[in-house]
């Protein structure tokens, strides 16, 4: 049986963008001999799984997607939208996948938000295990119309890194996306722990630097990137943080007595 809860079912075009497009630029994908790709909770419709394919055909046109849900309805409806390269399937966190084949990827976005934090790492387990090596479980969550959104990278080795992706032009403040953190996250934006003083810094180098806007919002970003690098363990660099993109190593702001293991 599936494992796992059905989710509300939330989607809409162009939602998931960002990740997509951080995927996309992923060494797992672009070096894999086997670029298997799985969407997990793809929702009330196939709109989502069948972007992904659009987007990482760019750079791996051989790319496979297989949509996975719980919900055996959902997965009906899907499989009226499968064509070559895009099929849909019952699963869940087990992810269950053909002739014992493995991913290079697990996309599993606004899934977990509805669990415990407590259940958060054993899903990761599941989902990890199901990897082919170096493989990567991108895990996290964003809003309705995907401006604001933020995720996980998750290997064999545990989490890696923690990615924010904001609109610009509309940004108010970074911090806003704290509550679209990922579900081992968002309870942690409190005194005390580590991603709320990154979220803390971030705003302060955001106003900090609101003299930059009348450049537009690309130049106050990079301008913020560059100071939150001084005392961060930023990751990437100018291309992705014009893209609204900041990633930071995991240990950083992982949560007081996080365990992997």
């Amino acid at each position: 049986m599936p494992i796992g809860q059905v989710t509300r079912g939330t989607t809409g075009t162009n939602r998931l963008r960002r990740i997509d497009r951080w995927i996309a630029h992923l060494p797992a994908l672009r070096r894999a001999a086997d670029p298997l790709v799985v969407d997990l909770g793809f929702g009330a419709s196939a709109t989502t799984t069948l972007e992904l394919q659009q987007r990482l055909a760019r750079v791996r046109p051989d790319v496979e997607i297989i949509g996975l849900e719980i919900d055996p309805e959902r997965v009906r409806t899907a499989q009226a939208s499968a064509r070559p390269g895009v099929s849909f399937a019952l699963g869940g966190f087990e992810v269950p996948l053909p002739a014992g084949r493995r991913a290079t990827v697990i996309r599993a976005l606004n899934v977990l938000r509805q669990y415990e934090e407590g259940e958060v790492v054993a899903n990761w387990h599941r989902m990890v295990a199901r990897l082919q090596p170096n493989g990567v479980l991108v895990e996290g969550t964003c809003n309705e119309i995907g401006r604001v959104a933020s995720w996980v990278d998750v290997t064999a080795a545990g989490p890696q890194s923690l990615t924010i992706a904001l609109h610009l032009a509309s940004l108010e403040r970074p911090s806003i996306v704290a509550e679209r953190l990922p579900k081992v996250l968002i309870h942690r934006n409190v005194d005390g722990e580590p991603v709320h003083r990154f979220l803390d810094e971030l705003d302060h180098h955001w106003r900090v630097h609101a003299p930059l806007g009348i450049y537009g919002g690309a130049q106050r970003w990079l301008a913020t990137a560059d100071s939150m690098k001084a005392g961060w363990p930023v990751l990437g660099g100018r291309n992705r943080w014009r893209l609204g993109e900041l990633t930071v190593a995991w240990d950083a702001i992982a949560p007081r007595g996080f365990d992997w293991d």
